[in-house]
């Protein structure tokens, strides 16, 4: 599935969208160019859930814990992992089925990844700022479908 976002609001928006589909054990990864727009659609995630006070980068700790009424939601920035190791010594695989998981940068542990989750790319448009091009694939039995 494709999608063209103009603006921060729309990707939060699409965040929103995806959110009230979601469910325990989903894994998100997004993918793109620092700046492409994966930490405002997390964003709009966690608004859905009414944790948009919440919200706070996981650059510096790896993972953010939120928790909804319905499952906790694990924000991961893998981006400063030296390699596969270091998301297994923090037991990043043990959150997978304890929640929902959003990986950002989550191409660099593609490999380790269960093999059913939804995959969201991020790109930019070259002529214009603020345009992104957001592709979500499903990979193995994912079924995202907004």
């Amino acid at each position: 599935m494709k999608i063209k976002s103009s603006s921060e609001k729309e990707t939060i928006e699409l965040g929103k969208k995806i959110a009230a589909r979601l469910k325990k054990g989903m894994i998100i990864v997004l993918t793109g160019d620092l700046g492409s727009g994966k930490t405002k659609l997390t964003e709009g995630i966690l608004t859905y859930f009414g944790l948009q006070d919440e919200i706070s980068s996981p650059t510096f700790t790896i993972v953010n814990e939120y928790n909804t009424r319905d499952f906790p939601i694990f924000h991961f920035d893998v981006y400063r992992l030296e390699d596969i190791d270091e998301f297994y010594a923090i037991g990043g695989e043990e959150y997978f089925e304890k929640g929902v998981s959003i990986i950002e940068w989550g191409e660099m542990i593609e490999q380790i990844l269960p093999q059913d989750y939804i995959k969201i790319t991020f790109s930019r448009d070259l002529e214009n700022e603020n345009l992104r091009d957001i592709n979500i694939e499903n990979k193995g039995n994912s079924n995202l479908i907004i």
